[in-house]
């Protein structure tokens, strides 16, 4: 009877123990399975924030849309073939479609500003064709050509960007062209950043975002960073950033008040 009683003891012991391993075994995995959620949700958030369609007129699925009846797309001629560089003068004619992306039309022993007049005031951005030639002299060639003037700003995110460049106000517009990009250092960010949206790598078009916080300092290098506003930081700039969307579902679109680029106008030095 004492053995039949210290087997059972002993069966006792190693089922508790085999119940306990097997409910550590139940925390971890739920513990690694909601770590994974939690990345995932991060990655596809970041991916979510700062998305166009490149090149191309199609939106994706997670891409997010405003009523194009309140933001009808501003007209312009279409260019066919090459495109060629504009007039310095502001005199081109707007146009708002290209076949191509634009050859090179800067002078690499000059420095190019971009003054952007908002209906909430103005800013300067100093253009570093250095580090980003492609996407300097992208942006200065559609400035010239009046691609930006009096288009919306169609996303803003608190403390972290504000998003234009896009004349359709959708977020899936584009100027009928893609270039390849010019990605910056880790920790090159800062506020007052001018970087291109994308949809991916290589799918630059004229979309571009103003880092207005903390939280955008922090993003990835994976956005091609050609440019630093030097002008307005302390005005205009938190001026579009309080405009943000405050709903964490609505991913900044649209912002809570009208943001519009009344004009960009390129000087040279």
């Amino acid at each position: 009877m004492g053995t039949d009683k210290r087997n059972r003891k002993k069966e006792n012991r190693r089922q508790r123990l085999d119940d306990l391993a097997k409910q550590q075994q139940r925390k971890r995995t739920r513990k690694l399975a909601t770590r994974a959620a939690i990345f995932i949700a991060v990655v596809v958030g970041v991916a979510l924030i700062i998305s166009v369609s490149g090149g191309s007129d199609s939106t994706s699925t997670s891409d997010t849309t405003v009523d194009t009846a309140a933001t009808a797309p501003v007209e312009g001629r279409a260019i066919t073939g090459e495109t060629p560089c504009p007039a310095v003068d502001g005199s081109e004619a707007r146009a708002s479609t290209f076949e191509n992306a634009p050859s090179n039309c800067l002078d690499a022993s000059k420095t190019y500003t971009a003054v952007v007049t908002t209906n909430k005031g103005e800013f300067a951005i100093v253009l570093d064709q250095t580090k980003a030639p492609l996407a300097a002299n992208n942006f200065v060639t559609l400035a010239r050509y009046k691609y930006f003037d009096n288009t919306q700003c169609h996303r803003a995110i608190l403390d972290f960007v504000v998003q234009c460049g896009d004349p359709t106000a959708t977020g899936s517009g584009g100027p009928g062209y893609s270039f390849a990009d010019e990605l910056p250092q880790a920790g090159e960010y800062k506020l007052g950043s001018i970087a291109m949206a994308n949809s991916g790598p290589n799918t630059n078009g004229s979309q571009f975002f103003i880092i207005t916080g903390d939280q955008g300092v922090t993003l990835p290098p994976s956005y091609t960073l050609f440019g630093q506003v030097t002008s307005g930081l302390d005005t205009t700039v938190p001026a579009l950033n309080a405009a943000s969307n405050p709903d964490p579902a609505a991913n900044g679109v649209p912002p809570i008040e009208t943001l519009t680029i009344v004009s960009v106008v390129i000087t040279e030095s």
